[in-house]
């Protein structure tokens, strides 16, 4: 069964620009307000009033003005899109300040109504924003619905609960219809769900009949689906100041989780992310957490960024902290050994990317290969590749992972070769010529192998005709 939630923001234009503040705050678009908080709301500031009438009520004392910033409502009700994406995935924005969620078919997921409910409200509030809830079988019903008391009991026949609305709700878009009706002595909804559709056609007009369908479920409402952007973009807001580090962190993991859901729900991973910590004084310093690898596990993103917040050094109280994702990749299925013991040993990538973050990007550096034909020219040091970047390489057949700093000589009798014991050839010869721009080189490498085991790598230098080892395999 189709079932409908409205989340109407209608605080929006204020929570997107301020929140917990305790002083009276107004939003003014034309010198109008718009909306105000509850300190403001206390001293009998309303909506629509002028400005010169807000500054009357509110007299000598304290007062922040905020000018109206649509851009910035738009990008709040996106990132709400974005965190409403790990609830449902049929959803849309619904005119200017309301999500519209498709919920009838993942009560299952949070084990019923109330669950799915309290994780909303959760969620909202965890970014500071309030929102009136409708349920209703179809979308402009639950918008309907938003503005009553019994919004959320949906168990009642849709007819009924619509019955005490105003029509008042439907100014907005038929404002002359409204009017007409009114001066006819119909005030609610339920004053005109009984007329017959064509009488009030006629009178009303084919758009207003055609909504009223949509409401009662008579007629589609086909609106396209919400889909996800390319990055992903959050935000907490504390509600107050935070001045000690690890009060941080359950905002952390609540982000980091929400992140991890939108990029399991869009197949994608990522290797960066950005943190913001928005000061009171508005300051913003960002935090770069990075990995190795693209993944998409919210665990190992904690631990990376907690260890990056011990280091931090917090210059004043925060407010909030916002979390940017741009560098998303199409998501790759990991391997899974079936058979791995339980205590598995920490992968190697995790502990690189745990001193990495401790330590700088340049304090571990990685075993690398350059493309040169000379085995001691070929292996370098570097600090800046991920681990993975030698994967491009292709791995040299027989050849050992730790060389000498340079070749030693062997020692020879008649055809034995001998190094801490006498040496057997049991693989080659593979030929190595370079450098005869400037001191030709002209080797046949072997692999040699000791009594107790042991391969060495060695070769046979063509121009001097002398046995050299260079390098020990593990």
């Amino acid at each position: 069964m189709s079932l409908w939630l409205c989340l109407r923001l209608e605080q929006l234009p204020l929570e997107c620009l301020s929140r917990g503040e305790e002083q009276p705050v107004v939003v003014l678009e034309r010198q109008r307000v718009v909306c105000t908080n509850d300190s403001a709301a206390a001293l009998g500031v309303r909506p629509d009033m002028g400005s010169a009438t807000v500054r009357a009520l509110v007299g000598d004392g304290p007062l922040k003005v905020l000018e109206r910033d649509t851009a910035a409502e738009q990008r709040s009700l996106q990132q709400l899109c974005c965190w409403a994406y790990g609830i449902t995935p049929t959803l849309h924005s619904w005119r200017d300040d309301c999500l519209q969620l498709e919920i009838g078919g993942c009560l299952g997921l949070f084990r019923g109504l109330d669950r799915l409910l309290l994780a909303v409200r959760n969620g909202l509030a965890s970014r500071g924003y309030h929102a009136h809830c409708g349920l209703a079988a179809t979308p402009a019903a639950a918008w309907l619905l938003s503005h009553g008391e019994a919004g959320l009991t949906h168990e009642q026949d849709l007819a009924e609960r619509l019955a005490p609305l105003p029509l008042s709700l439907l100014r907005a878009d038929f404002g002359t219809t409204v009017d007409s009706l009114r001066r006819a002595g119909l005030h609610r909804l339920g004053d005109i769900l009984n007329l017959p559709q064509a009488a009030l056609g006629r009178r009303c007009g084919k758009g207003f009949v055609h909504f009223l369908q949509q409401v009662l479920g008579q007629r589609d409402d086909l609106r396209p689906d919400y889909q996800p952007p390319a990055s992903f973009s959050d935000e907490y807001w504390f509600g107050y100041e935070v001045k000690v580090n690890d009060e941080l962190l359950p905002a952390v993991e609540l982000l980091l989780q929400g992140l991890c859901r939108f990029l399991r729900n869009t197949q994608l991973q990522c290797s960066e992310i950005r943190w913001q910590l928005v000061g009171l004084d508005g300051q913003i310093r960002e935090v770069i957490v990075r990995s190795s690898s693209c993944h998409s596990r919210w665990q190992d993103w904690y631990q990376l960024t907690r260890i990056r917040f011990e280091q931090l050094e917090l210059e004043g109280a925060v407010e909030g902290l916002a979390l940017d994702c741009t560098q998303l990749q199409a998501g790759q299925l990991d391997s899974v050994d079936l058979f791995a013991p339980r205590h598995q040993r920490e992968p190697l990538g995790q502990l690189l990317d745990r001193l990495r973050n401790r330590l700088g990007l340049k304090a571990v550096e990685r075993v690398g290969c350059r493309d040169e034909h000379l085995p001691e020219l070929a292996l370098c040091l570097n600090s800046e590749a991920a681990p993975e970047a030698a994967a491009d390489v292709a791995p040299c057949a027989l050849r050992p992972f730790w060389l000498m700093p340079t070749p030693q000589p062997l020692k020879q009798h008649g055809s034995r070769l001998y190094w801490q014991g006498a040496l057997e050839l049991v693989h080659g010869p593979e030929r190595i010529e370079d450098n005869w721009w400037q001191e030709p080189v002209s080797r046949d490498y072997y692999v040699a192998r000791s009594a107790s085991g042991d391969d060495y790598w060695v070769f046979r230098d063509r121009l001097s005709r002398g046995w050299f080892i260079h390098g020990i395999f593990a």
